[in-house]
């Protein structure tokens, strides 16, 4: 069979069109490698089908870290209120149902601990490293070295017989509360908050004044 020739209009119009092609292929390669370099985030529903999130289209925000902890004393109004709540129920239902050994003289408690700012710091302290230790991150070992690290240190100091717990319940039985005072301010506290004195003025001397007149 003798060869077929087209006319030259024709393979110039094929030839725009394969170019067209490849044009489009490799603007749909770039694409895609872009997606894929950007992971979806763990929480991100498009994960489980192996879609990037919505954060990995161009244009749409990232979505917003979640704050870090804060010490509970720096706290205040409702946003303290709010913590002390969870903390509340993390000790109730878990700490002292779990760790809370029998109520003695040498391991006193309170049922209005609550009230000890201390051993509100102490216990909140406790719990954020309870959850970070827990967090599947920390490894196999995390939950131990919570045990060994923070659990025996705080609950030896909050339960002391000489801690900010000793006037408060030692006997089930006998509920009990009281906070104890705490030192005064230092003598520099103290002596830089009062205003100085004024220094007197000195009195005329009478006789000079006249001898002088």
């Amino acid at each position: 069979m003798e060869p077929v020739r087209l006319p030259d209009s024709d393979l110039e119009s094929i030839e725009a069109s394969v170019r067209k092609l490849l044009d489009q292929s490799a603007e749909q390669a770039r694409q895609l490698d872009s997606l894929a370099s950007a992971p979806p985030p763990a929480d991100s529903p498009f994960g489980a089908f192996g879609m990037p999130g919505m954060s990995g289209f161009a244009g749409l925000p990232s979505p917003a870290a979640p704050p870090e902890p804060r010490p509970i004393l720096e706290l205040e109004g409702e946003e303290y209120e709010d913590e002390l709540d969870s903390l509340s129920d993390w000790v109730d239902d878990f700490l002292v149902r779990v760790y809370g050994a029998e109520v003695t003289t040498a391991a006193p408690w309170c049922e209005q601990w609550q009230e000890h700012a201390d051993v509100v710091a102490w216990l909140h302290a406790l719990w954020l490293a309870y959850q970070q230790h827990k967090d599947p991150e920390a490894g196999p070992a995390g939950l131990f070295v919570w045990h060994r690290d923070f659990l025996t240190h705080a609950m030896a100091t909050v339960r002391a017989a000489g801690g900010p717990l000793s006037a408060c319940m030692t006997d089930p039985d006998r509920p009990a509360h009281r906070l104890l005072p705490g030192p005064p301010p230092s003598n520099r506290t103290t002596t830089t908050t009062e205003e100085p004195e004024e220094p007197e003025e000195p009195e005329e001397n009478s006789e000079l004044g006249q001898a002088d007149g």
